[in-house]
């Protein structure tokens, strides 16, 4: 399971469902409340299919869909059973949402972006996203390269989780 926080742009909809995409759509952003977006992120939360996008690397034939959408192809994709625990939305400046969302590993943050976005009628895509908790790991455990480099051997074999350890889950 995994923990992102990021956000969402509305207006504007690109072809890879996150900002790295070409501009497909632009349109004007509808009056809308923190309220209003956390009912519509309601609406995620539990088990559904999701179709993985053409951007991802997801294989079909063996060639990474990526590589297929660089081409301008699109090809079928099977959806897959995602979950989502939590979705909720901390905060809105138009056109700007920052959201928390909670799931299962396999699920497309962007889709659902990109989703919100004609759900609520102007387009959106995921403008920032970052992993918070991935299964038993948070960021918060975490430590910066640099700060990693300026530490002793003994500290630094003090903060390395040993491979055996994972492994045990």
């Amino acid at each position: 399971d995994k923990v992102y926080e990021g956000t969402i742009k509305f207006g504007e909809s690109t072809d890879s469902y996150d900002a790295d995409g070409e501009l497909v759509a632009s349109l004007p952003v509808p009056p809308l409340t923190l309220e209003q977006l956390n009912e519509a992120a309601a609406e995620y939360v539990g088990d559904q299919m999701q179709t993985p996008p053409m951007v991802s690397a997801v294989k079909k034939g063996g060639v990474p869909l990526y590589k297929l959408a660089r081409k301008g192809l699109e090809v079928e994709r099977e959806a897959r059973l995602i979950h989502v625990y939590t979705f909720q939305f901390s905060a809105y400046q138009e056109p700007i949402a920052q959201f928390r969302l909670a799931c299962t590993k396999g699920t497309y943050v962007r889709s659902i972006a990109h989703e919100l976005g004609q759900k609520v009628g102007c387009g959106a895509h995921l403008a920032t996203l970052r992993r918070t908790v991935s299964g038993k790991f948070e960021v918060a455990g975490a430590i910066r390269l640099d700060d990693a480099l300026k530490l002793s051997q003994r500290e630094l074999e003090g903060r390395v989780i040993p491979f055996l350890k994972l492994a045990a889950g």
